[in-house]
């Protein structure tokens, strides 16, 4: 009996996962990847360390328009499988106390490693600097084709549309696709000052003026406007509010430990110690010199203002400002710096249960192609890891 012969356009980590389940189970596989090596979003995934999965997945991790299509993919591989099949090559897991995993070497260097050499091991062959053009020749030429190219997000990788156009060629309806985990620019001439500066504290943002999300974290003021765990993690919601050019501002909260009276007192009781102390002199007790020089600009307060003349007035209003820093967000910082992108193929479209197109046969969509993105914290790699073993699992039936 002739092999089954597979094409799996992409060497991401949902190609290389799909690929490896279907050598082992007896399936040619061919990779077409357009770089001139894979698993490069792998590489630099985590800083470094390849935030690999998380232990507690479920479909309120995720956005899509489609909101119920990740469950089945995460019931038949979710964290325990997979913890299974990295245990099978060699690749050890550390799991942190909130659900977060990386491989324990720490390193995502590793990760890539052992995938890409368990697949040679399997016989799987992999064609680098190979830019897939004709999908319908391919599709003549192999028993099946697995789309799994990513999306635009991390443009200077390798991120492209070339996945939603091999959609569109067969007749898939595109989601609107816009970056996530993305860093966002903000209207203020006073953030470039504060370039570099980096505290902890708590962003809300508020769409149309209305409270949306609220996530405590690092924040990290740019040239163009602020990045940081924090702010990553409201951008997917930013980012569609601004593709629906929706009002998004930002409320900074640079203080979450003190409330208004308290942080208001501290202000009168540090003037009154010492008056000859300046306002500035007293908000670098608080928070980093840039800051404190933003938040004075922004109030039209000189540094060298003296704590004798601050009153309840003053106190409060410099204690409202360091609790509730108003910003309009004007863009995101865009694809090519988006950790991942939101939309992409239509999941109404796709069978949830093998990720087989509902409008072509034998051709599969997985991973970060499809309409489906994930918060920060390894879930976006859970459903590349469970999408690529569902449609290995459907390519391998005999």
């Amino acid at each position: 009996m002739k092999k089954k012969k597979v094409a799996i356009i992409g060497g991401g980590a949902s190609g290389l996962l799909c690929a490896i389940f279907c050598a082992k189970s007896g399936v040619d596989v061919d990779i077409f990847e357009q770089n001139s090596k894979c698993a490069k979003k792998i590489l630099v995934s985590g800083n470094g360390r390849c935030n690999i999965t998380n232990r507690d997945l479920s479909r309120d991790d995720y956005f899509s328009q489609n909101p119920s299509f990740v469950e089945y993919a995460l019931k038949e591989f979710g964290f325990s499988e997979f913890k299974k099949f990295c245990e099978s090559i060699g690749l050890l897991l550390d799991v942190k106390d909130d659900g977060r995993t990386y491989p324990l070497s720490n390193e995502a260097k590793s990760v890539a490693s052992i995938l890409l050499s368990h697949a040679t091991s399997l016989g799987i062959t992999i064609h680098t600097d190979k830019k897939i053009t004709d999908i319908k020749k391919l599709l003549s030429e192999y028993n099946s084709v697995v789309i799994a190219t990513g999306s635009e997000a991390a443009s200077h990788l390798g991120g492209n549309r070339d996945g939603l156009a091999f959609a569109e060629f067969f007749g898939h309806n595109i989601i609107p696709t816009y970056p996530s985990l993305v860093q966002l620019h903000l209207n203020s001439s006073i953030v470039k000052k504060m370039s570099g500066t980096k505290t902890e504290g708590e962003v809300t943002l508020l769409i149309n003026n209305k409270k949306e999300a609220t996530s405590s974290g690092d924040i990290l003021f740019t040239d163009y406007g602020i990045s940081g765990f924090a702010v990553l993690d409201i951008s997917q919601r930013a980012s569609v509010a601004l593709m629906e050019e929706a009002h998004v501002s930002l409320s900074i909260n640079l203080l979450p430990a003190f409330n208004a009276q308290k942080l208001s007192n501290h202000i009168n009781k540090m003037a009154e110690i010492g008056p000859k102390m300046t306002i500035f002199e007293i908000l670098i007790g608080l928070v980093p010199s840039k800051l404190a020089s933003g938040i004075l600009e922004e109030l039209k307060l000189p540094a060298s203002f003296c704590s004798k003349n601050i009153d309840i007035k003053v106190s409060k209003k410099i204690a409202n400002q360091l609790l509730n820093w108003r910003f309009e967000v004007t863009d995101t910082h865009g694809f090519r710096h988006g950790e991942v992108a939101g939309g992409g193929v239509d999941t109404t479209e796709i069978n949830p249960k093998t990720f087989e197109s509902l409008k072509q046969k034998n051709l599969y969509f997985c991973g970060e192609v499809l309409d489906v993105v994930g918060r920060r914290g390894g879930y976006n790699f859970a459903f590349a890891w469970a999408s690529g073993y569902l449609a290995a699992k459907d390519i391998s039936k005999s």
